[in-house]
């Protein structure tokens, strides 16, 4: 065998013989090496390459989360990757060296770690020698100067990394999905007519503001029923008209599947993008840079895509805000309503906060003048609306069938009226509701006196807070005087199977966390359904069972009320409106604030009084807080070593209850086998930014000594108790 290593590297070689000068040429073989410009180590070091000749350093956001580490890296940009090397791209680097590993002026030596380029310079501001780029991986440019902006502000305010929130912003590089063009942009639509918005009385008006290029701010409650998703559809073609982007923001699959569907009638193809995970890494992929190059110029999509990098944006909107699928579960836990709210803010847009009920930030959206209510007067309402009925605890107790099968007569006589004509949903609570403590008279929740945090009692004798932490020896209502508590927690199951035997030549479907319907037939059936997962009736269903209310209204939850009526307004809307015949009966104390509210149909009523009554208390949103967790000592060491605002308020520490067993963990518990505790950090309005600086600069310091086990920031936690 041979090869080109084998022949000799002058071509007067073998002249004068076999072997003749070897010594020679071997010898003036390693010098030319050792002479040449060539680098010996290209691909990872770029030893002895030249530099490009413009804007030889690169600023590199590199992938590391932990906090001391959030800043920007000046790295050497050879010449042969001059050409791809551009602001936005995704590169590896070399990370970690140390100042001594220098070679021919280049710092050499550490891991490689994905990054992206942020900027190109002509110098950088580090004295020292820079490592070179290792490579780009690809020319595509995914990070641009908005999206950069946006994910800065983000970090910030819930004081987290750069890295990880890039890491929620940009999605996974798919190639085949990089290397396929996208296509060509269709030119803007007309702008479309209000339909159903005639029924708000700022709802043509709201369009008409979108379709001139104008920014309005709206906080809208929803009528019941299926419109919508057409609605939104609407306002998103009016956006496009103008020329600009649309982004819509919704909490799971099922609704972003109405919505693309009301989109697809109103726009037809090509207009839009759908952004969920349903869709796979590749399709998603393809999706986000359609979106990114310019392609499209609308997006409907979950949680992630808030950062979609929309082209001109024009228009943010959230649906159902109070959902807690728009709470990211990773660090540094973004919430979807506040990072569309610093979209609106920093890129001067038009913002839509939707929803069939109202959560209390978008009632502080409307109080402090940032937003408008967007609403239908009564009449509409009352056309749109099912009939509520409620049922008391008093009825239940005298009610003979109520006490067999905890369903009153008259529950039993709406769903024989509603089988007559169509499907009833039956709503059931999940299982794993624990109720808050209350007085067992007139059902106020018990409260701390010091910190109005919620009362429990985790050994069943001794009550605490949940809050602060302090004892409570001698509780008395402070409504009714009463000395007594309550607590119960009733089961889902048992409901379901009376139901079932109830109404033997009925077919019985159930939706929930396992098996969730979209939607069902208008024949008779029973749906039996876990709150969010109710599927739509074609057509509406003719009546609907709100059963177990206490169990909803007397979860430990600071939201339990708001959350409740959210649940039964989102199950009642797809009842038929009053006019058809549509009933809804709902099991829980008639006198209760919620309850009333859901009566009424008045979910921004209830929102209003409720941001009054967390004004008087101090709660959030009206306040700031914050959440840190950790293991004891190095919770009591975070909190030494954080520069609080003067004014803050620390509550707590108090147990943090462990994962259980064979259970998912949820953010809130602690690993298995750990005990953890946590405190609430409160500040009053316009100092939350100083609270997220100062716990974000005592994680950064204990991180970069390396002070042991970590502590665990959450701003704005959504579950406080």
């Amino acid at each position: 065998m041979s090869s080109e290593n084998d022949r000799p590297a002058d071509p007067g070689a073998g002249r004068d013989g076999p072997g003749a000068g070897a010594p020679e040429q071997l010898a003036l073989i390693r010098e030319t090496v050792r002479r040449a410009k060539v680098p010996r180590a290209k691909p990872r070091t770029w030893r002895g390459a030249a530099l490009a000749e413009r804007l030889p350093v690169a600023r590199v956001l590199v992938n590391k989360g932990v906090l001391h580490l959030d800043q920007f890296f000046d790295y050497a940009v050879p010449a042969e990757l001059d050409a791809e090397a551009q602001p936005g791209v995704r590169v590896r680097v070399r990370f970690g060296a140390g100042r001594r590993n220098v070679q021919g002026g280049r710092r050499e030596g550490g891991g490689l770690i994905d990054g992206f380029i942020v900027e190109r310079r002509a110098e950088s501001d580090y004295q020292g020698a820079l490592a070179a780029l290792a490579y780009v991986v690809s020319p595509e440019p995914v990070l641009g100067p908005e999206l950069l902006a946006l994910s800065r502000a983000v970090a910030d305010r819930y004081a987290g990394s750069l890295a990880d929130v890039l890491q929620l912003a940009v999605p996974p590089r798919n190639g085949r999905a990089e290397s396929k063009p996208s296509p060509e942009p269709l030119p803007p639509p007309p702008p479309p007519e209000p339909g159903t918005w005639e029924r708000y009385g700022q709802g043509p008006a709201f369009l008409r503001a979108l379709a001139e290029g104008g920014a309005p701010r709206a906080v809208w409650t929803a009528l019941p029923g299926p419109h919508w998703p057409a609605e939104i559809a609407r306002a998103v073609a009016a956006t496009l008209s103008s020329g600009r982007g649309a982004l819509v923001v919704v909490p799971d699959g099922r609704a972003a599947g109405r919505v693309d569907a009301a989109l697809t009638e109103v726009l037809g193809t090509g207009r839009h993008a759908l952004l969920t995970a349903d869709s796979g890494p590749e399709k998603r992929y393809r999706q986000w840079l359609a979106v990114r190059r310019g392609s499209v110029r609308a997006v409907v999509g979950t949680r992630a895509a808030m950062f979609a990098p929309v082209r001109d944006l024009g228009l943010v909107a959230v649906w159902d805000d109070g959902d807690s699928s728009h709470s990211d579960t990773n660090a540094p836990f973004p919430h979807v309503r506040e990072v569309l709210e610093l979209r609106a803010a920093q890129g001067r847009c038009a913002f839509l906060l939707g929803g069939l009920g109202c959560t209390v930030e978008a009632a502080q959206l409307v109080e402090s003048g940032w937003a408008l209510p967007l609403l239908a007067d009564r009449e509409q309402l009352r056309r749109a609306a099912p009939l509520i009925r409620t049922v008391g605890d008093g009825e239940l107790a005298r009610d003979g069938a109520a006490r067999s099968a905890r369903l009153p007569s008259l529950a039993w006589q709406t769903v024989r009226e509603g089988l007559r004509t169509g499907p009833v949903l039956v709503q059931v609570p999940r299982r794993g509701y624990a109720p808050r403590l209350a007085c067992e008279r007139c059902r106020t929740p018990a409260r701390c006196r010091h910190c109005a945090g919620p009362l429990e009692a985790p050994d069943q004798q001794d009550l605490n807070c949940a809050w602060c932490g302090r004892a409570e020896r001698a509780w008395s209502c402070g409504e009714c005087g009463a000395q007594r508590l309550r607590a119960r927690i009733v089961g889902a199951r048992r409901t379901a199977e009376e139901l079932g035997r109830a109404f033997p030549a009925v077919p019985v479907r159930t939706s929930g966390r396992d098996h969730i319907l979209d939607a069902v037939p208008a024949a008779p059936a029973l749906v039996v359904s876990t709150p969010g997962a109710e599927p739509v009736a074609e057509g509406g269903y003719a009546a609907a069972l709100l059963l177990d209310g206490w169990a909803m209204l007397g979860r430990p939850d600071l939201r339990a009320g708001e959350e409740a009526l959210r649940r039964w307004t989102a199950a009642g809307a797809l009842v038929r409106g009053q006019d058809e015949g549509g009933t809804v009966v709902i099991v829980a104390e008639p006198t209760l604030r919620p309850v009333q509210a859901l009566v009424r149909w008045d979910p921004a009523g209830f929102a209003r009084r409720e941001l009054a009554d967390r004004a008087e208390l101090r709660f959030p949103p009206v306040s700031r807080m914050a959440s840190v967790t950790g293991p004891a000592e190095a919770l009591a060491t975070f909190l030494t070593m954080a520069a609080l605002p003067p004014e803050a308020e620390i509550l707590g520490p108090v147990p943090v209850p462990s994962a259980e067993p064979g259970r998912p963990r949820r953010p809130s518990d602690a690993p298995a086998g750990e005990s953890w505790e946590r405190v609430l950090i409160r500040v009053v309005p316009g100092r939350g930014a100083a609270l997220a600086a100062a716990l974000k600069a005592a994680q950064a310091a204990r991180t970069a000594k390396g002070g042991g086990e970590q502590v665990r920031i959450r701003i704005d936690p959504p579950d406080i108790g």
